[in-house]
């Protein structure tokens, strides 16, 4: 690899943690007045929207095909649909800090998709990784369990639950079957365009009766940037990156996400950053760091 795209994937890398860290802040401002799915739909309408006029503007719009069109929808119902739908959902009853926390076990699922898949060769590393990394989760809900008998908070987590198993599952196809192509703009806007209109859809059943007077101009403004920075920047990069590095590698990004989630949730919405959140972080962290550290790439 050459020193220019060396610095072209560390910009990736560093644009997906930086990006998507702020958008568990930007996700729960939005769902303060609009009904999640709502947010989630819009979010992809403003995301498509700018990809077509890219795509238009550079004369790249074209049909995919049929086939490449499956792939495209398999993809935006597993990482757009599913995956960022439910955490949406999720973080109308669930802090944007937990929300990032648990999110922070994507690398570990995924590193036991990819073993479950050929990608990657299990290690006995790996699986102590797996088990430190909920051994956090464990200590979260450890004099908590009450509180999952709570209809918000347990509705909340299994969403959480779903959308990280959706998010596994696509970046686990995405490195697969779809590395190859040299369309990532091309192959965003499909994505996005297919996932904005399931999402309204769904929005509309759910919330058939939605005051859109009541939408702050605040909450409007956080669905503007969910849609150009987590949707556009955020996508591009992360399948930029895949296209160089491992999913596991690209996916270990998500401890940087939690603590900047977790940081911003403070300092903005003043949530509450307990000792038994903390020592979860670590524990989660250090269990995604032991199953994807590997010395000679470290190097």
């Amino acid at each position: 690899m050459s020193a220019k795209r060396d610095v072209k994937l560390i910009v990736a890398l560093f644009a997906i943690a930086i990006v998507w860290g702020t958008t568990y802040l930007g996700i729960r401002v939005a769902v303060h007045t609009i009904p999640a799915w709502f947010v989630a739909g819009l979010r992809q309408v403003v995301a498509s929207v700018i990809l077509l006029s890219i795509l238009l503007y550079q004369k790249q719009f074209k049909w995919i095909g049929w086939k490449s069109l499956g792939r495209q929808i398999l993809v935006a119902s597993l990482m757009i649909i599913i995956a960022n739908g439910m955490t949406t959902v999720a973080e109308e009853s669930i802090p944007s800090g937990l929300t990032s926390l648990l999110t922070a076990l994507s690398p570990i699922v995924v590193f036991l998709g990819s073993v479950v898949f050929g990608l990657q060769k299990p290690s006995l590393k790996g699986f102590i990784g797996v088990v430190v990394g909920f051994s956090g989760v464990a200590f979260i809900f450890r004099d908590g369990i009450g509180d999952i008998l709570d209809p918000n908070y347990k509705t909340g987590i299994t969403y959480l639950a779903m959308a990280i198993l959706g998010w596994a599952a696509g970046t686990i196809y995405t490195k697969k079957y779809t590395h190859k192509s040299n369309h990532i703009f091309l192959d965003l806007f499909y994505q996005f365009a297919f996932a904005a209109v399931a999402q309204l859809i769904i929005a509309n059943i759910v919330s058939p009766n939605t005051s859109f007077s009541d939408w702050s101009l605040q909450s409007l403004g956080a669905v503007v940037y969910l849609g150009v920075f987590g949707s556009v920047v955020g996508f591009f990069c992360y399948n930029y990156a895949l296209k160089k590095v491992s999913a596991t590698e690209v996916s270990i990004l998500s401890y940087f996400n939690t603590i900047i989630a977790i940081f911003l949730g403070w300092l903005v919405l003043n949530e509450t950053v307990t000792y038994d959140l903390l020592i979860a972080t670590v524990l989660i962290i250090l269990g995604v760091f032991i199953t994807n550290y590997k010395k000679k790439e470290a190097k």
